[in-house]
């Protein structure tokens, strides 16, 4: 399938050359960032980035919006929130084709990313009216006591480029009608996707009269803007997405200054294959979990613990699956998996392949760079490794299509050597049997975030919290009560009597 490039940024506003700051004026005069297709490794277009001072532009605007934002009621800022789900919606093809172009994965799954932008609003757009607080019974007579939530303030929102445009608005949405304002940086690897969202979200901002300085931008390097953002103390939140090198560098400044930090870093995730499985279900779950988006998603699949007695059958059909998949371009229909981002992503997975085999490590299939008939050296064959044991390399987690396969003996053993790794964040077990399924979601079962049975590790919904334990950061975005970290919590008692009892009864005085 073929689209027109140059209609498709068109329609979302994308120009040759573009500035990379927005607080309701596009501006920049920092370094020309360009913004390279992994598809072909040619040009896009380019960003004007924004310098430390013209952040300082953004961050005054955001501040005078969230004034004004934070007394919109509500359900009023709820509504706002719904117009930017529809503007989405009525870009979705053309985002989708964006996210292709900017960031490799095929085209289903980047219209798919853009239906997580949607998704999330219309989630929001119900949570406006459910920011409940609680009353609770005060121990003094004719006292009323009860909670509830206010705003944050202006947030920083740092994104990762494999999820371009979904990870903001699983922050942006929900900070939005929990009132506060936003500065969003994103990976310079997907400067476009940015800019597009952020055309989408101003529009609706100013046909509503309101300040598009609620949602700004500031594309900038990371010595500049990134360190800027993080050591900024009038930002009370920064919710950032990546490695787990950067989100420790992030957790200490941020922590050091006592800020609050939502933190989505690494994963190493792993299911466990009981031999009371069905097979069928197990062989796409892991498919798609360890190939799609080609082994770039923080949910992908790394390991497979499965049990001795279908090991070779499971390694077969998986071998088999895999030989099968078909690469190439991400916009032509019937790709299956795309390009890497980057030539550094590729010499980062052959650096694996080659330290798993110097671990014991044997290749069943792939792990080869593809040159030949395609139009850069981004693309690679997914990689099966049968590992001796969980050695080092399978406990680091290299953002690339390497699935490593693991044989055990029982279920206790199989948990032990599953929560072994540093990372936290994705899990999943197949089997019928009800007391294996219990077991691996139990306390003494997956210590991860997310754990599931008889589902994938990749694909999560936004009506529940995501996010991860250990060197995953802890942090949780998108549904359930994750709505909370972008708000702060204040008890109130009113005295409604013509008395000052204190509390526990003390007496002070006459």
């Amino acid at each position: 399938m073929s689209i027109d490039t140059a209609k498709v940024l068109e329609n979302l506003g994308i120009q040759s050359q573009n500035y990379g700051a927005f607080n309701g004026e596009w501006f920049g005069s920092g370094e020309v960032l360009e913004s390279i297709s992994p598809i072909d490794g040619k040009k896009i277009a380019t960003v004007v980035q924004a310098t430390t001072e013209e952040y300082e532009k953004v961050y005054s605007e955001a501040e005078k919006a969230f004034k004004e934002w934070r007394m919109v009621p509500g359900p009023k800022r709820g509504e706002i929130v719904r117009q930017i789900g529809e503007g989405l919606r009525a870009h979705k093809d053309d985002l989708g084709a964006l996210v292709t172009l900017e960031m490799g994965k095929i085209w289903a799954e980047g219209k798919g990313e853009v239906q997580e932008m949607i998704d999330i609003a219309d989630f929001a757009v119900g949570l406006s009216r459910q920011m409940y607080g609680r009353t609770m019974h005060s121990e003094r007579p004719l006292h009323r006591m009860y909670e509830q939530w206010h705003p944050l303030g202006v947030i920083g929102i740092i994104s990762a480029f494999n999820f371009p445009v979904a990870v903001w608005s699983w922050n942006a949405m929900i900070a939005a009608v929990c009132g506060d304002t936003m500065i969003w940086k994103p990976s310079p690897k997907t400067p476009l996707t940015a800019i597009a969202c952020q055309k989408i979200a101003a529009k609706v901002f100013v046909d509503n009269g309101l300040s598009p300085a609620v949602m700004s931008l500031v594309i900038g390097e990371t010595e500049t803007v990134g360190e800027k953002m993080i050591h900024d103390k009038r930002l009370p939140l920064i919710s950032a997405t990546g490695s787990t090198r950067m989100g420790k560098r992030v957790g200490e400044v941020v922590g050091g200054r006592l800020g609050r930090t939502i933190l989505e870093l690494g994963g190493n995730n792993a299911i466990i294959v009981s031999n009371n499985s069905d097979m069928k279900m197990v062989t796409r779950a892991i498919l798609f979990g360890a190939v799609g988006t080609a082994g770039q998603r923080c949910t992908s699949t790394r390991r497979v613990f499965i049990h001795e007695d279908i090991y070779d059958e499971l390694k077969e059909k998986l071998v088999s699956a895999y030989q099968q998949v078909s690469i190439g371009n991400p916009l032509d229909e019937g790709t299956l998996m795309g390009p890497l981002i980057d030539n550094l992503a590729v010499q980062s997975m052959q650096d694996a392949i080659t330290e798993a085999k110097s671990q014991g490590g044997t290749v069943l299939c792939g792990g080869e760079v593809l040159q030949e008939d395609f139009p850069c050296g981004n693309y690679v064959k997914p990689c099966i490794i049968e590992m001796p044991n969980q050695s080092q390399i399978v406990q680091d987690e290299t953002f690339a299509p390497i699935l490593y396969l693991l044989k055990f003996n029982n279920i206790e053993e199989a948990l032990h050597s599953h929560n072994a790794v540093p990372q936290g964040l994705s899990s999943a077990m197949f089997t019928t049997n009800v007391l294996e399924a219990e077991t691996f979601l139990s306390h003494m079962g997956s210590d991860c975030g997310i754990a599931n049975i008889n589902i994938g590790t990749s694909g999560a919904e936004i009506g529940g919290a995501f996010g991860g334990e250990k060197e995953t950061g802890g942090g949780r975005e998108a549904g359930s009560d994750s709505w909370k970290a972008y708000m702060r919590r204040q008890t109130n008692t009113i005295n409604w009597s013509k008395e000052l009892p204190l509390a526990q009864g003390i007496k002070f005085g006459d």
